[in-house]
């Protein structure tokens, strides 16, 4: 009996109270508040109510105000004039079940038919499907969440509490004192439903009178929760890139000084496209496709992209086709300088090939690179992190791309000996005009 005991209420906490409370105190899956530094929504539920959402209507006329009316179905089967009222005069109209029951004592299929019959309703009536839904009390359940398919799930951020009779004075007090750009403010057109006093929506229009004189003098903007979600976005939009801009700051400074600190210069200061150093080789030994081999101890060229010019290229190219272009052209050009730095290099004689390791290696065989595999270890999973998050802030795409293409995006050594270079480039090298020759980029150990 006692195993029984524990087992139901661990389903009635998976079902109920934690959907419930992820919602109502997390705002998970639902829509409670929006990034907007004037505009407020105001919504009612209830109703329609035909003693007092007329009242609210002459009232949001007055003041020219747009809100949101969650509705009962079976209110609205009763008083169509009133929904179409309410549509004409272009307010939104949401579902709040056909009756005022919570989801919680509802079966789930007891729920949606409850919805689809309150949508069929008010879509006969005003022509339009409605797409906003707030169940009452703001309840949800584990299966709830399904709707979100179909439906915008609207909550709110401020309440009254007008539900009882309590005079204008304290609605207003609680108003005044709780409303903030990009609040949802929860409000009643109906006292009918169980727990509410019947002439309580009285109260709140006089409390509304003037709290939409304060509104207007605080230069606050009234809008609709579509209209809420829709800035929520263009605000969010603007947070992350934002953000996004000040990332790239960062990780640009932070380049800086790695260049400076590991003495990584320009393989051409006319065309910064890759930077370079001289040092000696850590990894494992590298097999090249021309029989060559890099081992442990031998000094190299270790390929750096320069990552500002990168994000350059990629914001101005107006698809992924014209990026790979210009990426295909700057590493033509570029080619050539790698092998005229390693031959007026004073370590010449030492320097075995060129490496590095990148996601951008689509096409590099064709240049004469060989492709190989990070070793596994800590290092390679740093490596392909620090990669990762190179891309996400440098391209414009990046969390996209990392999203579609995870599986394509796996950095890959790059490598090609001195003796591949030669044999490719050593006919274009005629002293090229920029390369660098300041042979203070001495190797380093």
């Amino acid at each position: 009996m006692e195993k029984v005991l524990w087992i139901s209420l661990f389903l009635l906490c998976a079902y109920c109270l934690i959907p419930g409370v992820m919602s109502l105190v997390f705002g998970f899956g639902v829509f409670r508040k929006a990034r907007a530094r004037r505009e407020v929504a105001f919504t009612f539920d209830d109703g329609p109510d035909p003693d007092y959402t007329p009242q609210l209507l002459d009232l949001l006329g007055k003041y020219k105000i747009k809100a949101t009316f969650f509705v009962l179905g079976s209110k609205a089967e009763k008083h169509a004039e009133l929904i179409h009222r309410i549509h004409r005069e272009g307010h939104l109209i949401g579902i709040h079940n056909y009756v005022h029951q919570p989801n919680w004592l509802l079966a789930p299929w007891k729920v949606r038919r409850q919805i689809n019959r309150s949508v069929e309703i008010v879509e006969r009536i005003t022509g339009e499907r409605p797409i906003y839904y707030r169940p009452p009390w703001g309840l949800l359940t584990l299966l709830d969440f399904r709707l979100r398919r179909q439906f915008r799930m609207v909550l709110w951020s401020t309440m009254a509490r007008d539900w009882k009779s309590k005079g204008s004075l304290a609605v207003k007090k609680r108003l005044l004192k709780r409303i903030r750009g990009g609040a949802v403010i929860l409000l009643h057109d109906s006292g009918t439903t169980w727990g509410a006093d019947r002439d309580a929506p009285q109260y709140t229009i006089e409390a509304l009178e003037e709290v939409f004189q304060e509104i207007s003098l605080q230069d606050n903007q009234c809008v609709r929760v579509d209209e809420m979600m829709q800035l929520h976005e263009q605000g969010r939009e603007t947070q992350v890139h934002m953000g996004k801009r000040l990332l790239l700051f960062a990780w640009m400074k932070w380049e800086k000084a790695f260049h400076l600190v590991f003495r990584v210069k320009p393989i051409d200061v006319q065309n910064r496209f890759l930077h370079v150093r001289v040092r000696v080789y850590r990894g494992e030994t590298i097999r090249l496709s021309d029989g060559e081999e890099i081992r442990r101890g031998d000094r190299i060229v270790e390929l750096h992209f320069d990552n500002g010019l990168l994000y350059a290229m990629a914001t101005g190219s107006q698809s992924p086709v014209q990026l790979a272009i210009k990426m295909i052209r700057a590493t033509e050009q570029v080619m050539p300088k790698i092998l005229y730095y390693i031959l007026q290099h004073p370590s010449f004689p030492d320097i075995k090939g060129v490496y590095g390791v990148s996601l951008i290696h689509r096409g590099a065989k064709k240049f004469g690179f060989t492709l190989g595999e990070l070793p596994k270890g800590i290092l390679s999973f740093f490596t392909r992190m620090y990669l990762r998050m190179l891309l996400l802030v440098l391209h414009p795409s990046g969390k996209q791309r990392l999203q579609t293409n995870a599986r394509q995006l796996i950095p890959k050594t790059i490598a090609m000996s001195t003796k591949e270079l030669l044999r490719r480039y050593s006919r274009e090298i005629e002293n090229p005009s920029g390369v660098e020759q300041d042979c203070s980029l001495s190797p380093s150990s």
